[in-house]
């Protein structure tokens, strides 16, 4: 379909030029595919070059997941184009900030699937931020590949364009629940969390798996992600008896939390929050000593002992960034690790539905740094066990290998 240049001036005029490119895309029956010199080719792949892309937080409340994210994405990929990409193809990442705001988020989605013209978006940074931009994602056949999100939304319902490599909130927190529970004797459970999709999803999951086994929360304090002041919400909590607290809350939140106890001179619970609060910076925090946290990847430190090939990826992000890898890092690295193999398994006639089917076949895939994902035509979330990690002395401690949900 052509437009005559008075339409495309006045589609630019209404819709500041955003949906142009869509507008011509689905004209060609919403397949993901886009005239090219005549030619037909899918999405995102020229004869020299495959072109993903991210919304990320790189100066906002998450930032420590974005920035640490795409740097070992961007290493991994580097990694490939120096020795020829993949069959042939150089691998551009095209990277967006959002700020964690949801408009943003919404403009830099537009214009990676609209003006980029990408392929796939890879480690988008954000429950709230993806939940919102999927239904585009999908309507113009691009997938949403391991979101930096354990909602449950990045899986459920199932689509064929949702994959996800880290584990899900929900089933954490109901693995969280069960172990100490059973494990530790726990018997008055309570949750804290934000108001938003995520601290939502924690609330449900620690719920839910009370009542399976035949319990109730002791208390539940909400609170908004700005909120500075949780002396009201410790108080609350300790009045109950709480002898396990399950967090909905991300870096800032715990912290505060953590610390409002510690003023109060409240001991004797078990403080656990899951991914989203996990980082060395709660484990700098007096307050954080005890903390624990369940997580798909447990966090290294530059003195442990660790194989060859991650030596070599710490060395190597280290002197490429001048700061040390975390969880972030690792969880950006298998990401475009995967991605890769994905591409390579999708071979030289790359199109979405060939790279949808490699992600697919990928079973029984260990990383780097000793953990397994797998995938199939109807499993799309790659994890099914999380490790449960604790500070200890400042440090995030190792205490169990894998439990299961």
């Amino acid at each position: 379909m052509k437009m005559s240049d008075d339409i495309v001036r006045g589609l630019r005029t209404i819709l500041g030029g955003v949906f142009l490119v869509a507008g011509v895309v689905a004209c060609g029956g919403g397949s993901g595919e886009v005239a090219n010199g005549g030619k037909v080719a899918n999405r995102g792949v020229t004869d020299t070059e495959i072109v993903l892309g991210v919304y990320t937080d790189l100066s906002g409340p998450t930032a420590i997941w974005g920035v640490g994210a795409t740097n070992a994405a961007r290493m991994r990929f580097d990694e490939v184009n120096a020795v020829g990409g993949v069959h042939g193809r150089k691998i551009r990442y095209v990277v967006e900030d959002t700020s964690y705001q949801v408009p943003k988020a919404i403009s830099a989605a537009n214009k990676l699937v609209n003006r980029d013209n990408v392929l796939a978006i890879l480690l988008g940074v954000g429950t709230p931020l993806n939940n919102a931009i999927m239904p585009m994602l999908f309507e113009n056949n691009v997938p949403n590949l391991f979101p930096i999100s354990g909602g449950r939304q990045m899986v459920e319902p199932f689509h064929p364009l949702k994959f996800t490599q880290r584990g899900i909130y929900y089933d954490e927190v109901r693995a969280s629940v069960k172990y100490f529970v059973e494990q530790q004797g726990k018997q008055k459970a309570c949750v804290v969390y934000q108001d938003t999709d995520y601290g939502v999803e924690i609330l449900e999951g620690a719920r839910d798996q009370l009542e399976a086994m035949g319990q109730t929360l002791a208390a539940v304090t909400a609170h908004k992600p700005t909120d500075s002041e949780f002396t009201s919400t410790i108080l609350k909590l300790k009045n109950a008896n709480c002898d396990l607290v399950l967090m909905g809350t991300v870096h800032r939140d715990t912290i505060l939390v953590l610390d409002a106890a510690r003023k109060m001179g409240w001991g004797e619970v078990a403080w656990v929050g899951n991914n989203a609060a996990y980082a060395q910076v709660i484990a700098d925090q007096a307050s954080g000593e005890g903390y624990y946290s369940f997580v798909h990847m447990a966090k290294i430190y530059a003195d442990d002992d660790m194989s060859p090939a991650v030596r070599a990826w710490w060395d190597s992000y280290v002197e490429r960034y001048s700061s040390e890898p975390g969880l972030a890092a690792m969880e950006g690295y298998r990401g475009a690790a995967l991605t890769v193999e994905a591409l390579q398994r999708a071979g030289r006639d790359l199109t979405t539905e060939g790279l949808v089917k490699a992600i697919e076949s990928i079973d029984s895939y260990t990383d780097i740094f000793g953990y397994t994902v797998s995938f199939g035509p109807d499993k799309h979330s790659g994890a099914s066990e999380s490790v449960l990690s604790q500070v200890r002395d400042g440090r995030w401690v190792k205490l169990t290998e894998a439990i299961g949900y």
